[in-house]
């Protein structure tokens, strides 16, 4: 089958699903992992025919996507930060926000010193594999709950050449970090039940609740308990780094204020809403 008309199929298939733009992608990140080519190749030589073997995933790929299983864990893979993840259910996909936040760190901390870092719900691993690839003097250790994001994290340490130390622990259920760290980082369960109609079904239906969702009546759970370890586990002058709900910024600033740290400061993401927090502490 030529290419050309495989990318048509897309097209019509999932029209009324995505958007013309959404379709593209899928349709030419399939052709880079399938093909090994790219949309100049296929601009160069639309002709190109796809074989009997791959035209058999490609149509599986193509049905998945028909359900709305997000492209990653179609593909098994994410990109983050110029890096490549395996992913797969039970993990969060990579977000482009969340490397915002790990900007945000980079351009934090000194990248000559032998800094200690801690990632509290690592999930695919992509904060900590991160820091340690770009830092790598700093000593990372990264924690989760679930068993199954530990070991895809494990895999992805692997996969990117770095060393993590790992902890499989529940944050909530810790009085103390053990360990006295210059960094600590979460991006932390933190969308309200009642915002679940928000969330497209993409995200609904596959990815981990685990990861996503808090309740109403407290949201904040998340940040209070960090925030209150970090007081402890934080050297004088460490930062705190939290990517948040970005209709709780103002709510999630106060419970850091009130521990202590000096003014700390929320920023903005690529898209002008509420979405990170620093916070250094006194």
């Amino acid at each position: 089958m030529k290419l050309k008309n495989l990318k048509n199929q897309f097209t019509e298939t999932l029209k009324d699903l995505f958007e013309p733009e959404e379709i593209a992608v899928f349709f030419y990140r399939s052709l880079e992992r399938l093909e090994n080519k790219t949309r100049i190749d296929l601009i160069l030589s639309p002709e190109l025919e796809t074989s009997d073997e791959n035209l058999v995933l490609w149509q599986r790929y193509l049905s998945e996507l028909q359900r709305e299983r997000p492209l990653q864990y179609v593909l098994n893979q994410a990109f983050f930060y110029d890096l490549t993840f395996y992913v797969e259910e039970g993990v969060l996909i990579p977000r482009p926000e969340t490397e915002e936040l790990v900007e945000w760190i980079l351009k934090t901390v000194p990248k000559d010193k032998a800094i200690r870092i801690l990632d509290i719900g690592t999930g695919s691993g992509c904060i900590a594999i991160t820091l340690a690839k770009k830092l790598p003097l700093a000593r990372v250790t990264a924690m989760d709950v679930s068993e199954k994001a530990l070991s895809i994290a494990r895999k992805n340490a692997v996969l990117n050449e770095v060393d993590i130390q790992w902890m499989s622990q529940s944050v909530l259920e810790l009085d103390d970090l053990s360990a006295s760290f210059d960094i600590i980082v979460s991006n932390p369960p933190y969308v309200r039940e009642l915002e679940k109609v928000e969330i497209h079904n993409n995200v609904k239906q596959y990815e981990p609740e685990l990861a996503l969702f808090v309740s109403d009546e407290d949201p904040l759970i998340f940040y209070r308990k960090i925030a209150q370890l970090a007081t402890q586990s934080l050297v004088p002058g460490g930062y705190l780094f939290f990517e948040i709900n970005q209709y709780l910024g103002a709510e999630t600033l106060a419970v850091i204020d009130a521990v202590q740290f000096d003014t700390p400061e929320l920023k903005k993401d690529y898209r002008d809403n509420d979405r990170m927090i620093r916070a250094r502490k006194r």
